[in-house]
């Protein structure tokens, strides 16, 4: 029985991550900022995944609230914060708050579910592609997300054997996000002629948490656009 946990499964890619893991049979756990918002996700997902309330703004907090976890094989990290702001109208607040959970919180939630890790287990962090391409608002977005290529190659030699790799997905077409957008003028600067989906990110993610032979390393699901 595989344990897959997923930090920031309740919405988005992290829940679309969760039901491709229950559906297969893996015993998931997810977390939300809130219990409520995690435990109504869970059951939506599957009745036989978890949710735990995790805010990972709040670092110390950590290291209790996953006191019950007991065993981890895979371990996704995904949560985020919308905290876009620019330099002109640089807010501090929105920016040390973005820097807490993405590289204080990750690297905290690692620290604390190091010694549950299966033989086997890795870990996956998610970036994203304005880590290579910015755009106006997206400093901190692009430094923090720059930040997790430093930090899954620090991790990979503190946690070793376990391994640690990161994935940067570009504009996913079919994220609540972005599913209804009209012209979106990203799509014909893509060489595959569309946005990446939610499954292909997933695959991606399956793909560097199984291949015990990718270790330390920032994947892209992008479908090419950097190259554009």
């Amino acid at each position: 029985m595989t344990t897959s946990f997923i930090v920031g499964g309740s919405g988005g890619l992290g829940r679309f991550l969760a039901q491709r893991f229950a559906d297969r049979g893996d015993t998931v756990i997810i977390t939300s900022r809130t219990m409520e918002r995690a435990e109504a996700a869970a059951a939506d997902i599957a009745g036989t995944v978890r949710g735990l309330a995790l805010d990972l703004s709040r670092p110390e907090t950590i290291d209790g609230a996953l006191v019950d976890v007991r065993e981890v094989d895979n371990l996704v990290i995904g949560a985020m914060a919308e905290d876009f702001t620019t330099v002109a109208d640089f807010d501090i607040a929105k920016a040390v708050h973005a820097v807490t959970i993405k590289l204080v919180g990750y690297t905290e939630t690692v620290r604390v579910l190091r010694d549950r890790f299966t033989p086997g287990a890795s870990v996956v962090l998610f970036g994203g592609l304005a880590k290579e391409r910015p755009y106006p608002g997206s400093t901190m977005v692009t430094a923090i997300n720059a930040g997790i290529t430093g930090l899954v190659r620090t991790l990979a030699v503190e946690i070793a054997p376990h391994r640690v790799n990161a994935i940067h997905p570009g504009m996913v077409g079919d994220h609540p996000r972005w599913r209804d957008v009209s012209g979106n003028p990203q799509v014909p600067r893509t060489p595959i002629g569309r946005l990446v989906t939610m499954a292909e990110v997933a695959d991606a993610t399956d793909f560097l948490l199984r291949n015990t032979g990718v270790n330390a390393q920032d994947l892209f699901v992008d479908g090419g656009v950097r190259v554009i």
